[in-house]
């Protein structure tokens, strides 16, 4: 999932002084070539003996005596790379806050209610096809300290491993119609004509009747329409 000169195109700057944190985390000097070397070669080890479908169901994994509070929804799509080929096997992480806007770890301070029955966190493979899917709860928007009066807007950060370590998409899934979307500094720095590439599809031929909305969500590990990762 390396990224070459001519990919580019769709992924936002190192350093974009309206997102405050990259202005001091952004390299100052231009990037160097490094020779692969034998740990870029140990990855994540293909043991789905520890992979279980509750993995991929939010609604379901950290449930304790009731169901999570909020807008039920089923996350879907396809991994592939610049060809349209299919990426089986690939394994891909999710993170979210609650429907209140609020995560699980102790850093979020956010004045929100937490869920007793909802981990914010999940897994699963690519199948055969490139296809994955998760069922979870629709995250909340929430306050943060970037600029006056900040709020992010709904969204699910993703994580996507390859054969090893060295090749990683983290990036976020918005949803469409998102008020917050043209304040949000981090959803802005990704250029424009590549913006779209980071907003969910709603799919009604997979809503499930009476229980989730479902949203296609894609991603394109190279090439011009490479998803754009996360700044």
């Amino acid at each position: 999932m390396t990224t070459s000169e001519s990919d580019r195109s769709s992924q936002p700057p190192y350093r974009y002084p309206d997102y405050v944190s990259t202005r001091l985390r952004a390299p100052t000097q231009p990037p160097l070539r490094v020779p692969g070397f034998s740990s870029m070669h140990a990855g994540p080890v293909r043991d789905d003996s520890a992979l279980s479908l509750l993995d991929a169901d939010l609604t379901r994994n950290g449930r304790r005596n009731g169901e999570p509070v909020g807008e039920r929804i089923i996350v879907s799509g396809r991994i592939t790379d610049e060809a349209g080929r299919p990426v089986p096997g690939a394994l891909l992480e999710i993170w979210q806050a609650n429907a209140a806007g609020r995560y699980i770890q102790p850093t979020d301070q956010h004045d929100a209610p937490l869920d007793p029955n909802f981990l914010g966190t999940g897994r699963c493979r690519s199948d055969a096809t490139g296809h994955y899917g998760f069922r979870t709860i629709k995250p909340g928007a929430y306050p943060w300290q970037n600029h006056p009066n900040a709020w992010r807007p709904n969204h699910i950060h993703l994580s996507l491993f390859g054969p090893d370590f060295g090749s990683r998409l983290v990036t976020q899934m918005y949803f469409q119609g998102d008020p917050l979307l043209p304040l949000d500094p981090i959803f802005n720095s990704v250029p424009g004509d590549a913006r779209d590439l980071l907003v969910a599809q709603f799919e009604l031929d997979r809503t499930e009747p009476g229980v989730a909305l479902a949203f296609r969500f894609d991603l394109v590990l190279r090439g011009p329409r490479a998803t754009p990762r996360e700044a």
